[in-house]
Parts: C-alpha cells; sequence; structure tokens
C-alpha cells in the first residue's frame, strides 16, 4: 500500500465526493431556516408601525398647520384693529381740534354779512380780513371739512337742530334757513347745523263758515 495516498487525490474519487457530501451536510445543521410564513408576519407588523408612525406625522403638521393658520389670522385681525383705533383716533383729535375754530369761521361769516364798508379805508380791512377766512376756509377743505347746505332739505334730526320753527307754504319739516352752519368731517357730524323749519299755515276759518243758519220756529 502507498503511504502518501490522499483520500482526496484524483485517484480516490470515490472518497472524495463522500468528503464533500459531509461537509454539506454539516453546513445544513449549522443554518437555521425561518418559515416564511413568519418572515412574512414581521415585515407585516413593522408595515404598520411605519404606517402608524407617518399617520402620526401627517397628524402633527396638521395640527402645526392649523395653529400656524390660526396664529396668523389673529395677527392680521389685530392689525387691522388697531389700524382701526388709530384712524378714529386721529379723527376724533382732528375733529375736537377742528370743532375749536369753527366758532372763528362763524364770526368771519357774521362780519361778511352785517359789516358794510363804507369807505376806502373800511374796505381795505374788509378785504384783510376777508383773506383770512378765505385762507382758513381753504384749510378746513384740505382736511375734509364740508358744510351741510340744509337749506331746502327735508328736517332730520340726526344732522340738524330745530332752534325756530316758522309758517310756510313749504312743506311741513321742510328747513327754510339754517342760523348756524353745520359741518361734516368726512363722514362724521362735526356739528349739527341750527336751523329753521316749516310750519303748516293755520287756515282762517270765517264766520260764515263757523256760523249755522237757523230757523225761527212758528
Amino acid at each position: 500500500m502507498n503511504s502518501n495516498f490522499d483520500p482526496n487525490s484524483e485517484q480516490n474519487p470515490q472518497a472524495a465526493e463522500t468528503a464533500n457530501l459531509a461537509s454539506d451536510a454539516s453546513a445544513q445543521e449549522n443554518t437555521v431556516v425561518v418559515p416564511p410564513s413568519e418572515t412574512n408576519g414581521d415585515d407585516r407588523q413593522l408595515l404598520a408601525e411605519k404606517e402608524q408612525q407617518i399617520e402620526a406625522l401627517k397628524n402633527q403638521v396638521e395640527e402645526r398647520t392649523s395653529q400656524y393658520l390660526r396664529i396668523v389670522a389673529d395677527f392680521d385681525n389685530f392689525r387691522k384693529r388697531s389700524q382701526k383705533e388709530k384712524e378714529e383716533l386721529d379723527q376724533q383729535i382732528k375733529g375736537n381740534t377742528i370743532v375749536e375754530l369753527l366758532p372763528v369761521v362763524d364770526n368771519f361769516e357774521r362780519a361778511r354779512s352785517q359789516l358794510k364798508p363804507q369807505t376806502d379805508a373800511e374796505m381795505s380791512i374788509h378785504k384783510s380780513y376777508q383773506s383770512v377766512y378765505k385762507q382758513l376756509v381753504d384749510t378746513l377743505k384740505r382736511l375734509g371739512v364740508a358744510p351741510m347746505r340744509p337749506e331746502g332739505k327735508q328736517f332730520d334730526p340726526s344732522l340738524h337742530e330745530a332752534v325756530m320753527r316758522s309758517p310756510s307754504e313749504e312743506p311741513e319739516g321742510t328747513i327754510l334757513e339754517e342760523l348756524v352752519r353745520g359741518y361734516f368731517l368726512g363722514d362724521r357730524i362735526l356739528r349739527h347745523a341750527m336751523v329753521k323749519v316749516a310750519t303748516p299755515i293755520e287756515s282762517v276759518i270765517t264766520s260764515e263758515e263757523n256760523s249755522v243758519e237757523t230757523q225761527p220756529e212758528n
């Protein structure tokens, strides 16, 4: 017998094949085979967990978005409210200031209607203060002040104050004369107009209309 015999050599193929089969059997014994059903179950559970996480994240995003939109809306409302309050305050301050100037305008208008200059010197003075009056009126116009001009209109208690009544052929409640001029500041009433309002003319009943013909008794 040859002492250099190798069982894996080509001279002994049967022995080599036997050794290979033994090696494959040992490898199969060391390998753990996971049943397909168990693997699929784990995958489904993992997928379900991921879907739950995604849904939770979506809910958080929607909640944060809703909160953000509410904050934006609240801030916009606050900005508009603050702007409106500022405009109303500015309008109120401007109105209060202008109201203090209206008696000056009234005095200029009374002077213009009552004073009749006779000499050149008086006419010069008249023109001087009338130019100041015109400048004052132009300034009030630029600030948004406008006169009411109620003559011939129907009396409105929200705009006018009736201080006189006079019989007239005009329809009852018609404003005959503006005694103290009223003013608007934009859409706001700056000062009510003091006016004279028409009332019906009382009919004169003659004695003939009141008398009742009586016949003497026989």
